[in-house]
């Protein structure tokens, strides 16, 4: 079944968004990784960033995510009238 102009439209923007958000969520996680003793020599708040990352940094960008894509899914389905009620 053929989507409408409206549902493609939605269905783009939702892809777009994940994959960016995803994209974020790769670049917090395992870069951080690759170059933890590299990033040990820098200091965040007196901490090691790599370890700052590893033990914070990172989850408060993962609640970050989220909370960014629920705000935008939710006024992505009011703009498109697909919003739970």
């Amino acid at each position: 079944m053929p989507l409408s102009k409206t549902h493609q439209e939605y269905w783009n923007k939702n892809l777009r968004m994940t994959a960016a958000l995803l994209l974020i969520w790769f670049l917090t996680t395992f870069p951080v990784i690759w170059f933890v003793r590299d990033l040990n020599t820098l200091s965040f708040l007196g901490f090691p960033l790599g370890f700052y990352m590893a033990a914070q940094g990172s989850l408060i960008i993962y609640v970050a995510v989220v909370w960014f894509y629920a705000r935008y899914m939710n006024k992505l389905d009011k703009k498109y009238g697909v919003a739970e009620e």
